[in-house]
């Protein structure tokens, strides 16, 4: 197996949303966003999968030395083979990895969040950097793209925050800022214990509603002309809106259930999505 196929075999695993947001780009955009989302899943389950905190280190100091590798040397695992090529190609830097490396080792130091000015650092390192560097794989005329991308990255985490609850809460970490949690009366037993009151459903519509206002700023802020290129961003954040929709629909029974949407609604919505774009593409360009 080549690192391509490693890296696409390892996304497909994941059953994530991120292989029908790449149906509709370039096969060769297709095999860098499948190595970059490769890499943060692999690192990220070192911290997930890895009981002991000192064992985690230990391999998360590892994949920093492959990183160095990639970039300067002859790496080791199929990833960082694959990202050794993507990195040269898209101009992306060896600071950016590092970043989702420094965002995984945060869970290894903390399990809950007081301010959402904190939980957005961790967001910025395990979601944005990944989001900006996507952005530069496929491309763009305006800088402002970045912008959308930041606001993307952040929109999509945040929403598998409140989608990955339960999980999360299994692993001993609570990622909603303990300020909005004060604000609405909702102690930290309420969500270890998974209490679904009135309280709770108040505090997890103002967490849906902050994910759904990074997704209009997102879009807000893609350029025009940059639209087309970034389609499949474009796709993710129509997919992660209407799984925001499922989530409230469902009354909030995230600690119950993974809210999630079937295969064939994100083949549609991801379909819907591409054609959209390319229709205001063309019309764009006549």
């Amino acid at each position: 197996m080549d690192p391509d196929q490693y890296c696409e075999q390892r996304i497909a695993a994941t059953r994530s949303s991120l292989q029908y947001s790449v149906l509709f780009v370039e096969p060769e955009q297709r095999r860098a966003i499948n190595a970059l989302y490769a890499f943060r899943r692999e690192v990220g389950d070192v911290v997930d999968e890895c009981r002991d905190p000192g064992v985690a280190r230990v391999k998360l100091a590892w994949w920093r030395e492959e990183i160095g590798r990639a970039f300067g040397g002859i790496p080791q695992h199929p990833v960082t083979r694959a990202l050794k090529h993507v990195a040269a190609r898209y101009t992306l830097s060896q600071e950016q990895f590092l970043e989702i490396i420094d965002g995984v080792e945060m869970d290894l130091d903390c399990n809950a969040y007081r301010t959402f000015k904190e939980l957005s650092l961790y967001c910025y390192r395990v979601a944005v950097v990944v989001a900006i560097m996507a952005a530069q794989v496929f491309g763009y005329e305006d800088r402002r793209t970045l912008k959308y991308a930041h606001e993307l990255g952040m929109a999509l985490q945040l929403t598998d925050i409140l989608r990955d609850l339960a999980q999360d809460v299994r692993r001993g970490r609570i990622y909603l800022p303990e300020e909005d949690m004060a604000r609405f009366m909702v102690s930290r037993e309420d969500i270890l214990h998974g209490r679904l009151d009135d309280k709770m459903r108040a505090l997890l519509t103002f967490e849906v509603e902050r994910a759904e206002l990074h997704l209009q700023q997102a879009y807000a802020r893609l350029p025009e002309q940059d639209r087309y290129r970034q389609r499949s961003g474009l796709i993710l954040a129509a997919i992660y809106r209407a799984l925001l929709k499922a989530i409230k629909d469902a009354g909030y029974q995230v600690f119950t259930q993974r809210i999630s949407l079937s295969p064939p609604r994100r083949i549609f919505i991801a379909w819907q999505t591409a054609r959209r774009e390319k229709r205001r593409h063309l019309n764009r360009k006549a």
